[in-house]
């Protein structure tokens, strides 16, 4: 089975995501842990996150997915957001306790001029901070598109982070299929090739996700701007190979693409048509 959902919104509540990850065809999903530019998160409230768990066990959901808010930078060249961030990422794996099995993923950082050594020194230092043995969350790092002074365009910047981290049994990699296409990882023309990459660095062992969106810039740009599927640079049949590949089939895979829930559900629909059940 594909497994396959989309980006929801968690203004609803916890429960309204499960009903409405069915309702496009889906069986798993990524949410905000807050709002996306920061902030403070909305109160747990158990009974609505007992449904959802309810909802996933009886779907046979797939890993839900939480995602960081892009403001926060375990980088940055200011002290207090550094400190700021650790707090929010602190505060949520508190909440993900509630979602025992998930996974969270978050962009390594901008280092904002300060150099990628110094960049993964301040993500692995918070990360050694906040990682704690019994934590029930598999914390990600997304690979990135290499826009500014982003940390995480390369498999090296990635292995860079997960070698400095003590419990780094805790961590994994999202990749994302419009990022390392902008970043120069060729999967268009050479998908198996950038996965053997990919092993040889970090270990496919370590990738947990695939954000799957298509890209408006061509390849190599260091740009970040996602398409609907089939309608960027990558193209369908590269989404067809991407979640077909032995190596990458039997993970989840979240769309971030500019859309709707009736766009998600069509762009399901179509992964769903194109996945080989049997290979």
């Amino acid at each position: 089975m594909l497994n396959i959902g989309c980006h929801l919104s968690v203004s609803n509540g916890y429960e309204a995501m499960g009903k409405d990850a069915l309702s496009i065809g889906a069986n798993t999903f990524q949410f905000f842990t807050r709002n996306p530019r920061g902030g403070s998160a909305k109160a747990i409230v158990k009974k609505d996150v007992e449904a959802l768990l309810a909802i996933a066990e009886a779907n046979n959901f797939a890993p839900i997915l939480a995602h960081a808010p892009y403001t926060m930078n375990l980088c940055a060249a200011d002290e207090n957001i550094r400190k700021f961030a650790l707090e929010m990422m602190a505060d949520d794996f508190s909440r993900m306790d509630y979602l025992p099995g998930s996974l969270y993923n978050f962009h390594p950082g901008s280092h904002v001029k300060q150099g990628v050594e110094v960049g993964i020194d301040y993500i692995t230092e918070a990360l050694n901070k906040v990682l704690y043995p019994e934590l029930k969350t598999t914390v990600l790092l997304e690979t990135m598109a290499g826009k500014g002074s982003e940390i995480g365009r390369t498999f090296e910047e990635l292995r860079m982070i997960i070698d400095r981290v003590e419990l780094n049994n805790k961590l994994g990699v999202c990749m994302d299929t419009c990022h390392i296409y902008d970043a120069g990882y060729d999967i268009v023309n050479d998908l198996d090739g950038v996965l053997n990459e990919f092993d040889r660095i970090v270990g496919l062992d370590r990738l947990h996700a695939i954000h799957i969106n298509d890209s408006k810039n061509p390849f190599n740009s260091h740009k970040d701007r996602h398409e609907t599927i089939g309608n960027g640079s990558l193209g369908l049949d590269t989404f067809k190979k991407v979640i077909n590949h032995p190596k990458l089939r039997h993970l989840p895979f979240y769309l971030e693409t500019p859309n709707e829930l009736p766009g998600y559900a069509d762009e399901i629909a179509l992964l769903r048509g194109l996945y080989e059940e049997t290979v």
